[in-house]
């Protein structure tokens, strides 16, 4: 898709790239094949909660007239005016990355361009100093403790860098001891690392300056963070990870105890500078990496501008801030609204069909036990007026079996018996005799006894369903409870009624509420079409701007193909009627002009 995202000269253009991934389930599926994802919540860590803070540093007046220097750096490659000779061949190949390092430097301090720049009371090692004071005061008391991070301006000895120079602000400016203040790179071995580590545990160091390879990963000095200072932007999402795991992480007593289990993570960024265009990079990897591993199976598709991450940085409302346009902010917050409200639309979509799903399943459920109910009050009242009762009330056994001419009972149940024992019907229902009209039947079915496969008899009664008293087993010891088997399933037929209708009207008491449900509408697609339409109309405008830039670039072209000398013939006629030669704009006073075909 096309979307606006900042270029390393902070100027604002369409880019077209990747940004909507298809078939997600069957992407995530096989990452999970080869990985194991687990965040700290998953497995239940107990650490302090991340609070982000964006610390917006409006340019210096030597860095907004240095980005205008490089700004037409970038875009004619003339290196006098960054106070460079004038670029070779194969420099000219790299300007970007020329551009990039520029600007990467500038946004932490223009010192490193130039140390002729001097110092700034508005630049980010002078604000950064500030806030780690700050933090210094409110935790004196628990000696809290504060990494501060940078992967450019790192600690050399006898020479200037950022990490000294805020060293320098905070000692002379802020009166912190510079004993409690040290660098990482002052360890030289392993076993001075593990004493800083230890130091800072102990509360002796109380602000620690690193990059991310050396400060970012191993360093186990969490016990009294309280802070963390991103001074620059790294380039991938895990490196931000790396360095805010070093408070954000099990045994951080002081953050659990003194500070709402929170560490402050400060962010510190430049408006109109590198930091916005790393954070639009940012955007893009992490939004697409989180969603992927925290796996949100329910999308077919994941959109990385549509979404938010739930754990981390809001990094396109950031690049909006930092880039000053409120265009472009107001932009971010219109697609994190619509994000929110297609999100909330999709889940009473799925909630209202997993509702229509339960509710039919309902009534099809209660359609068959009325079904079932029907045939079996049926069979009920065939049964009750044909049995005959004794005295007492008791069925009398009407029992008949079609290949035994015994009538007694003695002889007929142990007739029934061997069946038990040596009949085999292979899985189907024969019929083996007769009680008040209903057929009685006997089934094989295979069983394990002892782990050996055998087979297994069972006895019912057939009418529109299949009844059974002790679900089809006779009894082997006693003749006549043997043949009261089949008596006594057609008696068990009320009870068996009015269980299927208890289980009906359980299934009915949620009908109403979910016909409730189904019938709802979603009560905001008004809404959301209006804010899609304000979006639509913002992007137009957007573009609209960025036009009149290349129309102008375009006017400066024709100006420059018109004032190319031509034949003395009439222009103007040549132009409409005449095939016409096309010429390439003279970018090179010594390069003849070359005419370009007919």
């Amino acid at each position: 898709t096309t979307d606006f995202e900042f270029t390393v000269t902070n100027t604002i253009a369409a880019k077209e790239r990747f940004r909507y991934f298809i078939k997600v389930p069957e992407l995530a599926a096989f990452y999970n094949e080869i990985t194991d994802y687990k965040t700290a919540e998953d497995v239940g860590v107990d650490r302090p909660e991340k609070n982000e803070i964006m610390c917006n540093i409006p340019p210096t007046p030597e860095q907004e007239e240095f980005i205008k220097k490089l700004m037409l750096f970038a875009e004619t490659g003339d290196a006098t005016v960054l106070g460079r000779l004038p670029l070779s061949d194969s420099e000219d190949k790299a300007r970007m990355l020329i551009a990039t390092d520029y600007a990467r430097k500038m946004s932490l301090d223009m010192r490193m361009i130039d140390p002729e720049y001097g110092d700034n009371p508005g630049n980010k090692a002078s604000i950064c100093a500030a806030k780690i004071a700050e933090y210094y005061r409110r935790f004196a008391e628990y000696k809290g403790t504060q990494f501060v991070f940078s992967d450019l301006g790192t600690y050399k000895p006898g020479e200037w860098s950022v990490y000294a120079e805020i060293k320098r602000k905070l000692v002379e400016d802020h009166g912190i001891p510079a004993n409690e203040i040290r660098f990482i790179q002052e360890c030289g071995t392993q076993r001075a690392k593990d004493r800083m580590i230890a130091d800072m545990n102990a509360g002796n160091v109380r602000i620690l300056f690193g990059s991310t390879s050396m400060l970012g990963t191993g360093v186990n000095a969490q016990q009294r963070a309280v802070a963390i200072h991103h001074l620059d932007c790294p380039w991938r999402p895990s490196d931000l990870e790396q360095r805010e795991g070093r408070a954000i992480r099990k045994g951080n007593e002081v953050a659990k105890l003194h500070n709402d289990n929170k560490v402050d993570v400060i962010i510190y960024a430049v408006e109109r500078s590198l930091d916005a265009y790393k954070f639009n990079l940012l955007h893009c990897k992490q939004t697409f990496i989180s969603q992927l591993k925290r796996g949100a199976m329910g999308l077919r598709t994941i959109d990385e501008g549509s979404s938010d991450e739930k754990s981390g940085m809001n990094y396109s409302e950031y690049v909006a801030i930092l880039s000053g346009n409120t265009d472009l902010l107001e932009k971010a917050k219109l697609e994190k609204r619509i994000a929110a409200m297609e999100s909330e639309h999709r889940s009473f979509n799925k909630g209202l069909g997993d509702s229509r799903a339960r509710l039919r399943d309902i009534t099809d459920e209660v359609e068959k036990l009325e079904i079932i109910i029907g045939k079996m009050e049926a069979d009920n009242s065939r049964y009750a007026a044909v049995v005959q009762r004794d005295s007492e009330g008791n069925p009398v056994n009407a029992l008949t079996l079609d290949n035994c001419q015994f009538t007694d009972e003695d002889r007929m149940g142990k007739y029934l018996q061997a069946l038990v024992k040596n009949t085999n019907t292979h899985g189907e229902y024969v019929r083996v005799g007769e009680i008040y009209g209903f057929p009685v039947c006997i089934i094989s079915e295979k069983a394990i006894v002892e782990g050996v496969e055998a087979v297994h008899n069972r006895f019912m009664v057939e009418g529109q369903y299949k009844y059974t008293y002790n679900n089809g087993n006779l009894a082997m010891s006693d003749t006549h409870a043997a043949c009261m088997n089949f008596v006594n399933a057609l008696e068990k037929l009320p009870e068996t009624i009015r269980q299927h209708r208890e289980r009906a009207e359980k299934k009915r008491v949620d009908v109403p509420t979910l016909e409730a449900i189904v019938s709802r509408k979603w009560g905001k697609e008004n809404e959301l079409k209006a804010l899609k339409s304000e979006l639509a109309a913002l992007d137009r405008k957007i573009t609209a701007e960025l036009a009149p830039k290349k129309e102008e670039q375009d006017g400066v072209e024709n100006k420059q193909v018109n004032t190319v000398d031509t034949p003395a013939t009439d222009t103007k006629k040549s132009m409409v009627a005449e095939p016409q030669f096309r010429y390439r704009p003279m970018t090179n006073p010594q390069r003849p002009i070359r005419l370009i075909g007919l």
